[in-house]
């Protein structure tokens, strides 16, 4: 099933502050709320819990957002760590969870290696790997195994994936029972469409956002897994 129109949208505040979409669903545990700010940037309400996932500035007037509970840094590149943006966010309960990359960059964080586990109040949050295999420069992947980070975030019995920059990588296999997924879909720093359908094939999200899409013409991967049991959602992020 694809799905191409846009959930209606509300500002945050009054104009000019930026509009951004936003999709809800039901869960065990309370509403869980996406907001999708832009590229690889969201922010999620999980029943009382505020979710800030990679914020930047570019993106978003964090003044005029509402502050974290929790925030999750994928990697260490400008587009996606922005301590501008993390500091109008934090307040004194904020737990801020970064990947091997961010090591010492961002005060008071918590560094997650590939693989550990996170509680945080009724959620979960897992980080896997997140890399690139065929797409370097000078011989060096763009983003190498172990730097970054993709988060499973669990609440309510709804798990959502968003995978950080990487690539379809044979991990994503390993992913389980996924409701809701995030895959990057630019060149050359991720994936192309191609690889985005397989690597959700690899693991069947019921719901899949492509996002961080740049320029990348959408509609080719709405064509690509059109037969596939993946409903597809596009939303304004490039």
């Amino acid at each position: 099933m694809i799905i191409l129109a846009s959930l209606s949208c509300h500002s945050q505040t009054s104009t000019p502050a930026k509009v951004f979409e936003k999709d809800s669903f039901k869960t065990n545990s309370g509403k869980l709320t996406i907001t999708f700010v832009g590229h690889g940037t969201l922010m999620l309400e999980a029943g009382k819990t505020v979710i800030h996932i990679d914020p930047v500035s570019r993106e978003a007037d964090y003044t005029l957002l509402p502050k974290a509970d929790l925030i999750l840094v994928t990697h260490e590149h400008g587009d996606h760590l922005d301590m501008k943006a993390i500091a109008q966010l934090t307040q004194a309960q904020t737990k801020i969870l970064v990947s091997q990359s961010c090591s010492g960059k961002v005060e008071k964080s918590v560094v997650m290696k590939n693989g550990e586990e996170q509680s945080f109040g009724n959620l979960t949050i897992k980080a896997v790997p997140a890399y690139n295999l065929v797409n370097k420069r000078d011989g060096n992947p763009y983003h190498p195994k172990g730097n970054g980070n993709g988060y499973v975030i669990t609440f309510g019995g709804k798990s959502i994936y968003v995978a950080g920059d990487t690539e379809n990588i044979p991990e994503m296999a390993d992913l389980k029972n996924i409701d809701i997924a995030f895959l990057p879909m630019n060149l050359p720093y991720t994936m192309t469409p191609e690889m985005v359908a397989a690597g959700a094939k690899s693991f069947m999200p019921k719901i899949l956002y492509p996002y961080h899409t740049g320029e990348t013409d959408v509609q080719l991967l709405v064509n690509l897994l059109k037969d596939s049991k993946i409903e597809v959602r596009v939303r304004k992020m490039k």
